[in-house]
């Protein structure tokens, strides 16, 4: 048996999970923080080494996956993210990777296909029979992430706007957003913009309300329905953009905490005219995956079916 253990990073907007595994597909230990990208955290790499930190000196590490938000987009600040991961591992074999390609190794492990990714952010990526990757999306919150969770939420904040001013029909989300976030809906701007401006991280909290949205939704609100209607048609642009890089029949799926609304699947599923196929991994297992690959584990369909149950257990834990 092999005592080498691997080290994966699932890093997001919204939070970083660390996860220790072995060969056997054993899930040894796990940490879980806050957001750690760079785009809209200054305090990104102190979140980071902080979740990091307890696991730099585990025997028997051998390899790190780390899958880092907006790695890949931006050079320096891709330079800060690496030297970030070499100096807390300078002696073990170590790779570093943008989370969107992290999660499609997981998803389809290793082989092609197309994922259509929505969380805080959003972003499509696909591998081709070549290997070649290529991506579309993730243009960051100002610029683009279409379809995404903070999309979604602030969305239904000018929906909540312009129903509270009677510019539109009224919406039971300013009803359920108001009492969930605890404000006073008889005081409406002084409230909601006093919880804006107190959100020590904006997007984060924004994002948050998506789950809100699908929520109304699944009750039949019709300007809840038309915005998961909205988001459907953005991210299945997504799909529609980058398909061209594969083979006609190759299969898509989808990560990030946006598609646990099974209305926003089934929506993207109906425009894409195709049922998503279920991830092999989710996205903290393509991290563990691109760490083994460093250390030609050869893997076999045992080991996938641990790490997926055993990753799928932290990650409801993380969400308790």
């Amino acid at each position: 048996m092999s005592h080498e253990l691997i080290l994966g990073i699932d890093g997001g907007g919204s939070k970083v999970l660390v996860t220790l595994a072995d060969k056997d597909g054993r899930i040894l230990r796990t940490a879980l923080g806050g957001g750690v990208n760079p785009m809209d955290n200054p305090d990104w790499r102190q979140e980071l080494e902080r979740h990091i930190e307890p696991f730099r000196s585990d025997p028997g590490l051998a390899a790190v996956g780390a899958a880092l938000p907006a790695y890949g987009e931006v050079a320096h600040l891709s330079s800060f993210q690496k030297r970030c991961i070499d100096e807390a591992f300078p002696d073990i074999r170590r790779t570093v990777l943008n989370d969107v390609d992290a999660a499609h190794l997981g998803a389809f492990a290793g082989r092609p296909g197309i994922l259509v990714l929505s969380g805080t952010g959003s972003m499509s990526w696909a591998r081709n029979g070549t290997g070649a990757s290529a991506r579309v999306g993730g243009w960051g919150d100002v610029i683009g992430d279409e379809g995404s969770s903070y999309w979604i939420g602030r969305e239904a904040l000018h929906l909540i706007s312009q129903s509270l001013d009677g510019r539109t029909r009224p919406t039971a989300l300013a009803t359920v957003v108001y009492e969930h976030l605890e404000l006073d809906i008889s005081d409406p701007i002084n409230a909601l913009g006093g919880w804006i401006s107190g959100l020590a991280r904006p997007r984060a909290g924004i994002a948050a309300l998506s789950v809100l949205v699908d929520q109304v939704a699944s009750n039949g609100d019709e300007a809840a329905i038309g915005l998961i209607e909205r988001a459907a048609e953005e991210l299945a642009k997504h799909h529609w953009a980058i398909s061209g890089h594969c083979e006609t029949s190759t299969d898509w799926t989808y990560a990030g905490g946006t598609f646990s609304s099974r209305l926003l699947l089934e929506a993207v599923e109906r425009r894409i005219g195709r049922r998503a196929v279920s991830p092999v991994l989710p996205p903290i297992g393509g991290a563990l995956l691109a760490a083994a690959q460093l250390l030609d584990w050869q893997l076999d369909e045992r080991w996938f079916g641990q790490i997926a149950i055993a990753a799928e257990a932290v990650i409801a834990r993380s969400r308790q």
